[in-house]
């Protein structure tokens, strides 16, 4: 949980940072949906998934109430470097919001230093605090450009998401090889068409197909 709700990093990153998650209405409500679909909670097999389920969602939905100012950790540093930091194939999983079903995929993210970098490390759990929730990918894409750019005040920022949604592989339209590509430009990238086709040049070059 967030040590202060108050902290502008955590108001930045949106979060439940008062509530925990109720494992026990999960646990509960699985075991609803069981009997509901005809199911037997009772039996063997299924008599501990109402508890599994409950596990799960505290782990796929952990982004709502991570710590930023633990995942940042004091490691935004003073460089005199402003030339393109690029940080490609990130890989992510998220839940959809609309089925809560999973959809998965990589990131890449850019951005300019205007005086300051971070610590390598910091950007997929920056991807994890957002992707980490029930999510629409065109808002995670957003939400991780702008909150990069709260965090460094860069010149710019890029971020280019690729998603398989298993809401439209397992349902619906069922189009196995059918992907989703998400932008957000911000500063530099949107304004400078040089820059941003540096970025997308560099992101193209090398790219493998997403896969399960």
């Amino acid at each position: 949980m967030v040590d202060d709700c108050r902290d502008p990093l955590a108001e930045a990153a949106d979060l439940f940072c008062e509530e925990e998650m109720d494992i026990d209405s999960i646990e509960k409500s699985v075991a609803d949906i069981l009997v509901a679909i005809g199911e037997d909670p009772d039996r063997e097999g299924l008599v501990r998934t109402p508890h599994r389920v409950a596990k799960s969602y505290e782990e796929l939905l952990s982004g709502y109430r991570m710590d930023p100012k633990a995942l940042i950790n004091e490691a935004v540093f003073d460089v005199a470097y402003d030339e393109m930091v690029i940080v490609r194939d990130i890989e992510f999983s998220s839940m959809c919001e609309h089925h809560m079903l999973p959809f998965i995929g990589k990131a890449h993210i850019a951005y300019v230093p205007t005086d300051k970098v971070i610590g390598l490390s910091k950007i997929p759990r920056i991807v994890d605090l957002f992707s980490k929730r029930l999510q629409v990918q065109e808002r995670m894409t957003t939400q991780i450009a702008e909150y990069i750019q709260f965090v460094l005040n860069p010149q710019g920022v890029a971020v280019v998401v690729e998603g398989l949604h298993m809401c439209m592989m397992l349902r619906g339209v069922k189009k196995q090889d059918a992907r989703m590509t998400t932008s957000a430009m911000l500063g530099v990238f949107r304004d400078e068409i040089t820059t941003r086709m540096e970025f997308l040049n560099n992101i193209s070059r090398g790219a493998s197909s997403l896969h399960i």
